[in-house]
């Protein structure tokens, strides 16, 4: 049996475990990584990375399909699936043979780990790692199938659906989160006849009503059916066919039975924290199988020598929120500190669809259920002179702030890259800016960013509204 021992052993070398790792380094700690593979982590490998180039394909082709109302004479004269899917694995394997390069200047053991005790690790069966501190950065898996006959009937998850070559006759999605919208958009527009099947009334059921409607209203205006308020009760095959049976109401309203038939069926219902075989009991780590290990502010598990990052913890399920944590956990286990983690402008995510979401701090929803005072103002694109004479209309902005002095509490954007528009909000908002500061910022025109002005002079007049309100009272 072969032993080693470190200050700190990361379980895990994705983005949150690297982003561990360095940081600890930096500090001059003596740091090992530990991982089963494939190397890379699943931003790169099965996630961010992959998905988007499929999409820039598929959005190159709507664009083709759509030249015409520019004025240009194309035609999409076919789609080749595996020269799409080629491309995204050259440049996926450039980006996975940067990071290699990057993890084998570490001591890194190659397999699968568990926990022998609070302060073991091991690798293999013939591998045993002693350390000081642990940082668990394992990420998630697709969570397994609970609907009836699913598995019978088979299915696609996001990481079958990203190496399809073969186009599917037609597609059921089930789910209406980020992967639903992305995937479910990028079928459809590569000519897949596409259904999406949701609980909830509307696709990004975590944010405001008003950006998953407006959502939901472009997917469906580019053909894709939508069912919403349906839960699945089970899944056949039936006639060639995949079979997706649903159900809307209750027993007080009256219960409306539906169903769907496809080709294929890409299960798009959430992913759950990667825990399996590690053994987090033999390390004293209390853990939930669907929502994660259970960590504090400062990222330490119930064992105070033992912490976790990312995808693991279930806290957010972002690539930057788990680089995040990975540096504040480093820094706490090795300098012996308590830094908390800050997640109110971290927490800033996108949905790569087209039109693109984009949400920094607050919600609408959760200012309204804190009982927080605030104003909100929105102006949509289709009023928006870059806008128009891109041909991009679809969505809006919209900025909330503080009913008393004006600070930028939250901002959302569904709309033309919109994950580009957002990061001007957050530098404001990092800053605790007011929308009075906000108003002087030169904007130039015509720009995309130019119409986060409008929102913002809104909010403005309202604010002098409330205010000679209740000077008058």
């Amino acid at each position: 049996m072969k032993r080693a021992r470190y200050d700190l052993v990361v379980v895990g070398a994705g983005s949150g475990g690297y982003a561990a790792a360095r940081t600890a380094r930096e500090l001059g700690a003596s740091v090992a990584l530990v991982d089963r593979g494939p190397l890379g982590g699943l931003c790169i490998l099965r996630g961010c990375m992959p998905s988007k180039t499929l999409i820039a394909s598929s959005d190159t082709a709507y664009a083709v399909r759509h030249a015409r109302e520019l004025g240009i004479d194309a035609d999409l004269r076919g789609v080749d699936v595996p020269a799409i899917v080629a491309r995204k694995d050259r440049i996926i394997q450039g980006f996975a043979d940067d990071r290699i390069v990057w993890l084998r200047t570490y001591p890194l053991y190659e397999g699968r780990a568990h926990f022998a005790s609070p302060r073991e690790l091991a690798v293999g069966d013939d591998i045993v790692l002693e350390a000081d501190r642990f940082i668990i950065a394992t990420g998630s898996v697709v969570a397994p199938p609970v609907i009836p006959g699913l598995a019978e009937t088979g299915y696609l998850d996001s990481d079958g659906a990203l190496a399809l070559e073969t186009l599917p006759e037609s597609l059921i999605v089930l789910g209406g989160g980020y992967v639903a919208c992305e995937l479910g958009q990028y079928f459809a527009r590569l000519g897949v006849p596409t259904t999406m099947i949701l609980r909830a009334p509307h696709v990004l059921s975590c944010e405001d009503d008003d950006v998953g409607n407006a959502l939901m209203a472009a997917l469906r205006d580019e053909g894709m059916r939508v069912e919403t308020r349906a839960r699945p009760e089970a899944a056949e095959l039936r006639d060639g066919g995949k079979v997706v049976r649903y159900a809307r109401g209750d027993a007080v309203a009256g219960i409306e039975v539906g169903e769907v038939q496809g080709a294929e069926i890409l299960y798009a219902l959430g992913r759950v924290p990667d825990i399996v075989g590690l053994e987090l009991e033999r390390a004293e780590v209390r853990y939930h199988a669907i929502t994660g290990i259970e960590v504090d502010a400062q990222l330490r598990t119930s064992n105070p020598n033992v912490f976790a990052v990312g995808d693991v913890t279930g806290v957010f399920q972002l690539v930057h929120v788990a680089i995040y944590q990975g540096e504040v956990a480093a820094r706490n286990a090795i300098r012996r500190t308590d830094e908390r983690a800050d997640y109110s402008l971290v927490r800033t995510h996108a949905v790569f669809t087209d039109p693109q979401v984009a949400v920094v701090g607050a919600t609408e929803k959760e200012l309204q259920k804190a009982e927080t005072p605030y104003l909100a103002a929105s102006y949509p694109f289709d009023d928006h002179g870059k806008s128009i004479v891109l041909g991009r209309t679809k969505g809006f902005v919209k900025m909330l702030a503080a009913a008393g002095d004006g600070r930028i509490l939250g901002a959302a954007v569904v709309g033309p890259e919109g994950s580009d528009l957002i990061a001007e909000l957050t530098v404001a908002m990092s800053f605790d800016a007011t929308v009075y500061e906000f108003v002087k910022i030169p904007h130039l025109h015509p720009t995309l960013a130019e119409i986060w002005t409008y929102p913002a002079e809104e909010l403005v007049g309202l604010l002098a509204s409330v205010k000679t309100h209740a000077a008058a009272i």
